[in-house]
């Protein structure tokens, strides 16, 4: 038997709009700003380069390249997130343009940038053969992309598939840690790009609070997690809970586990040249 279709991509579209505005992901971005400092810093994109941070959320990779010198443009589908993002720029006085748009569709005209970066975002757009060609169409000749995506292999994707677990992904939608495979990426990019490198990159969960208390978190605050609890009874809640809980208790290393979480985690940093 065939399997049944997925919804349009229109409806599609409009539930990963609503799923990053739940929540509040300002909260969990904070928690990982650092390593968006570090990702931009090892790109090493020269000052006065003209960039665009694809999926920006609230600024994590374009307030540090704002900081160096970079012309900055990010571009989200969350409105509440690029409020927030327009506001850090606000607070330390840098000039950041801030646009809604959609990673597959992107309201550049070609060969603009000469950089573009994503960190966490562009990965969960569902079709990821029009977000590299999007990417790639932007791009000058001879442009950088660097991507930070989380991979099947991490902690992250451990929690997606537990999420996936209790509440079916959409039918006909690549999980988007497939954009965390080396083999996978150098497919998607291949013909739109050229010197494309891989490389896993450590990243640490840091909670000030029980396993327990990093679920609520999550629940709470990151759209994807909120919007899966959202979608089940109160039964399937209590049972996602229970997964969830006893999967960061069995990767949390602080010595203080009953007050303290911490979770090692890594991403897959990608770098590629337009041809």
């Amino acid at each position: 038997m065939a399997d049944a279709p997925g919804p349009p991509i229109e409806v599609l579209k409009q539930n990963l709009r609503s799923m990053w505005m739940a929540g509040d992901f300002g909260v969990v971005a904070k928690t990982i700003a650092s390593s968006g400092d570090e990702f931009i810093a090892r790109l090493g994109i020269p000052p006065g380069s003209r960039v665009l941070d694809v999926a920006c959320g609230t600024g994590n990779l374009a307030i540090p390249l704002a900081r160096s010198g970079c012309s900055v443009t990010g571009v989200d589908i969350a409105t509440n997130l690029l409020e927030q993002a327009r506001e850090r720029a606000r607070s330390e006085g840098l000039n950041i343009q801030f646009d809604e748009g959609d990673a597959e569709q992107l309201p550049y005209p070609d060969s603009t940038f000469d950089a573009v970066v994503t960190m966490f975002g562009a990965m969960f757009a569902p079709r990821p053969e029009l977000t590299a060609a999007e990417m790639a169409r932007v791009l000058k000749p001879g442009g950088l992309l660097g991507m930070a995506n989380w991979d099947p292999g991490s902690f992250t994707g451990e929690m997606f598939r537990m999420g996936s677990k209790h509440v079916p992904p959409p039918a006909g939608v690549a999980p988007p840690v497939l954009w965390g495979e080396p083999e996978v990426v150098r497919k998607r990019l291949d013909g739109k790009f050229k010197d494309i490198q891989t490389e896993f990159v450590p990243i640490v969960f840091d909670l000030p609070t029980s396993p327990a208390g990093a679920v609520d978190f999550f629940r709470t605050y990151f759209g994807p997690t909120k919007t899966q609890f959202s979608r089940l009874d109160a039964a399937g809640q209590a049972a996602m809970a229970a997964d969830m809980v006893a999967m960061w208790s069995k990767a949390n290393t602080a010595p203080d586990p009953a007050n303290h979480t911490v979770v090692p985690n890594r991403y897959m940093r990608v770098k590629a040249i337009r041809a």
